[in-house]
């Protein structure tokens, strides 16, 4: 079956119900759902990733874009066992974005509200309640090889990113690693026992005595790795996981990350990746060099105290000029356009004596330390560093030096590939990747990430790829709707800004499909002409009949 794609036009709905045609109507609760699908059929996005899935079947009872729009429909509602599927049909919206050729709500003989759907074949014997059942869509899931999936995430969906002119022209991307934890079950396929401290930092076992492991200052903790090249804009305004692997949580994140980015940048061809910023953990001089001169792009990265090129740079900070950074503004607080407005007396007098009380409460409490309080930040930096013996590329060295109010400084480096005019661009860009990097740990530990239903790895990778695929298609839904302060929200707050409980009556007709309000909708049908009038109650009656036609026999699943 292909997917069938109805293009929102109300005006020419609303002409058409006026004259008493229509071919379909329904109640809908979940209209962002059903917008957000009727945008991916509109842009084929359902046809266009399905064409390229690694499907494990040679024949396919069930559309693969289906399969697709389900998966994705069970992320949005924050359901990753398979077992609620047909809750998710019966409450969402996907079926409404999708058209009622996939299923329509229907009202049984003692007034319940049902789901009935033709299916994709002729081997029904009885009514269906949702249009594919789960134990299809987990099979489906399991069966698929994890490699094969990361492939199709990494390769083809990047292909389909940069078809639809997703990626910023600046090419800015931020490389990420961090753990995915899971219940200490050695069940789980490829994750390791490892033991991390308080701050969930791994450590050495043979560097910890017993002693501090049974005072609970250091625990073992199972799980496996996950690294991921995020893109992003200057401004912040999306986040988008532009490739993913999962690994053994005790593989080393650099040697993986630059295998991602080599499979990445083959995908999507010269260009899209202009700049990379990174943590410490991916400082790899060989792979820089190899980037840089074979596909012209430029990292920025601090360096460890341990090596060599920090030794020899702070040799020669004496040469340094710094001057004064300042960080760019709405970089560090970027507040809310409701605060900025003027707010009522009686609001404002309550805000201001709840400071006083506060302020009270805290009078007695001690000052932030002499030697915590920075009073002023400074950059500088020395072109043309070449120390670094595994890097064959010259760098410029960034200083970075944060003046505290009792006379000390503390000073730390950041290494650019890239020619450097000023080096307070190059803290900015730096401080892109921890704000960029607090959403993406908001995806990771407040999305269910990690809340796993099965032991399987398929299902594992299924459950992480699906999960950032739809916060992905998400974004880009929100920024082709110019609604990009919606996308700076943590995944959970954004999924509930964007599912409203509103409730519209929609009409289909003539491949075109109109939202009305429910007192709307109910005036337009008091005013109907006479003759509209008795077209639209034969129509509805007919409805009414194939509704019943559908419900015959006890319900049944494919």
């Amino acid at each position: 079956m292909d997917v069938i794609v109805y293009e929102k036009d109300k005006g020419f709905v609303l002409g058409r119900l006026r004259e008493g045609e229509f071919d379909y109507v329904d109640a809908g609760d979940e209209v962002f759902e059903a917008e957000f699908f009727q945008y991916l059929g509109a842009k084929k996005y359902l046809r266009e990733m399905a064409e390229s899935y690694p499907s494990p079947r040679k024949k396919h009872e069930v559309p693969v874009w289906f399969y697709l729009a389900s998966n994705v429909s069970m992320r949005l509602h924050n359901e990753h066992s398979f077992l609620q599927y047909k809750y998710v049909v019966r409450c969402g919206g996907m079926l409404t974005g999708l058209g009622p050729e996939v299923g329509k709500k229907v009202v049984n003989k003692d007034g319940d509200i049902e789901l009935s759907c033709p299916g994709f074949n002729k081997k029904n014997d009885y009514p269906r309640e949702t249009p594919c059942d789960q134990d299809y869509l987990r099979k489906m899931a399991r069966d698929t090889e994890a490699d094969r999936l990361q492939v199709w995430f990494n390769r083809d969906i990047a292909r389909l990113w940069k078809k639809h002119k997703v990626y910023d022209e600046e090419g800015l991307f931020i490389g990420d690693g961090s753990y995915l934890f899971v219940p200490d079950n050695p069940r789980y396929e490829g994750s390791v026992r490892m033991l991390f401290d308080k701050h969930n930092h791994p450590v050495d076992p043979d560097k910890v005595r017993t002693e501090e492991i049974r005072n609970g200052q250091y625990q073992w903790r199972r799980c496996y790795k996950l690294v991921s090249l995020l893109h992003t804009d200057r401004e912040g305004t999306f986040c988008l996981v532009a490739a993913l692997r999962v690994v053994p949580g005790n593989r080393h994140e650099c040697p993986v990350f630059y295998e991602l980015l080599g499979e990445f940048v083959g995908a999507v061809g010269e260009g899209v990746v202009r700049r990379v910023v990174l943590d410490r953990g991916f400082l790899d001089g060989k792979s820089i060099s190899h980037f840089k001169l074979e596909h012209g792009i430029d990292f920025l990265m601090p360096v460890k105290r341990s090596m060599d090129i920090y030794k020899d740079a702070m040799s020669l900070i004496s040469e340094v000029g710094f001057e004064v950074y300042d960080p760019p503004r709405g970089q560090e607080c970027r507040g809310d356009n409701a605060a900025q407005e003027p707010k009522p007396d009686k609001i404002r007098k309550r805000e201001e004596s709840r400071r006083k009380t506060v302020a009270a409460k805290n009078a007695g409490a001690q000052a932030l330390p002499v030697h915590k309080a920075i009073v002023r930040r400074e950059v500088g930096a020395i072109s043309d560093f070449r120390t670094w013996d595994a890097c064959s590329v010259p760098l410029t060295v960034v200083f970075c030096r944060d003046v505290y109010e009792d006379g000390r400084d503390d000073v730390w480096l950041l290494v650019d590939t890239a020619p450097v005019q000023d080096p307070s661009h190059s803290r900015d860009d730096y401080a892109i990747r921890t704000r960029i990097e607090e959403m993406h740990r908001q995806v990771k530990c407040f999305c269910d990430l990690t809340k796993f239903t099965s032991r399987a790895f398929s299902l594992v990778l299924n459950q992480v790829v699906f999960i950032l695929l739809t916060y992905n298609l998400l974004q880009v839904y929100l920024l082709r709707h110019k609604q990009t302060e919606k996308n700076r929200s943590p995944f959970p707050m954004m999924r509930k800004k964007l599912i409203p409980a509103a409730s519209w009556i929609i009409v289909f007709c003539e491949g075109k499909v109109g939202f009305f309000h429910t007192m709307e909708y109910t005036e337009i049908l008091l005013t109907l002409e006479e003759s509209a009038r008795k077209k639209a109650l034969r129509r509805t009656r007919r409805l009414r009949s194939e509704m019943t036609e559908m419900l015959r026999g006890p319900p049944g699943t494919f």
